[in-house]
């Protein structure tokens, strides 16, 4: 069955997006929470980091899960305030 055109789109984009160093989904959700305190603080983030900023560009399965952990520590967070 061949590949849709939007298919095909989105394969090269992410083709598009590679860099020389890239890590794998396991190395990223490893810092991905470190990564989101940084987020959240407003802090600049480490070059350590910008792999896993990189990679949650690339891959949705990374970028939910850094997404529900960002909403998670904003509502802890928060829960102080008022």
């Amino acid at each position: 069955m061949p590949l849709s055109e939007s298919e095909i789109d989105s394969l090269l984009r992410l083709v598009s997006l590679t860099e020389d160093v890239e890590i794998n989904c396991e190395q990223c959700l490893a810092a991905v929470a470190e990564f989101a305190e940084q987020k959240l603080a407003g802090k600049s983030i480490r070059e350590a980091l910008r792999a896993v900023e990189h990679h949650l560009s690339v891959c949705a399965e990374c970028r939910a899960e850094y997404e529900a952990l960002l909403r998670t520590l904003n509502n802890i967070g928060g829960q102080g305030e008022g």
